[in-house]
């Protein structure tokens, strides 16, 4: 019995370097792993957008209906009106099958038209696409209402 209490000590001494070290590296590996699961992924930058040159009463405003329910432009002209906005026109736009509601803006005007979407809750905004200036009869914004 001594001499296997004997023999163990000295094998234990021999093989427990290795099976600590094997343990401290897994250890390491579950840290490591657990970090870069845990890890957020940052969110993008917004745009920086600029500061409106204009009031809202000096932003005139179109308004075309983009989803085929009668009396969505002019309802969302009065809600434009009710923010102070000045409305250009309301009509009907090309198609009737707009998804979402969107916000455009005549070149150098891009600054009221985020301003316009965050006043009424439209987050797609951009530039003029597709449309020539007269088509907008004055109006620096365009708004067309989706479904």
């Amino acid at each position: 019995m001594l001499l296997v209490a004997a023999g163990s000590v000295l094998l234990g001494r021999q093989i427990l370097p290795h099976i600590g070290g094997a343990a401290a590296k897994t250890r390491r590996h579950a840290t490591t792993t657990r970090h870069h699961q845990t890890r957020a992924v940052p969110k993008p930058r917004p745009v920086p957008v600029g500061v409106p040159k204009v009031s809202r009463a000096q932003t005139p405003v179109l308004v075309l209906n983009g989803n085929g329910r009668t009396g969505a432009a002019g309802a969302e002209a009065q809600r434009l009106r009710s923010h102070g906005y000045r409305i250009r026109g309301v009509g009907n736009a090309g198609r009737a099958n707009y998804a979402t509601s969107i916000v455009m803006y005549a070149p150098g005007y891009r600054a009221e038209g985020f301003r316009l979407g965050r006043d009424v809750g439209i987050h797609v905004v951009g530039p003029l696409d597709g449309l020539r200036a007269a088509a907008l009869h004055g109006a620096r914004l365009l708004v067309i209402i989706g479904g």
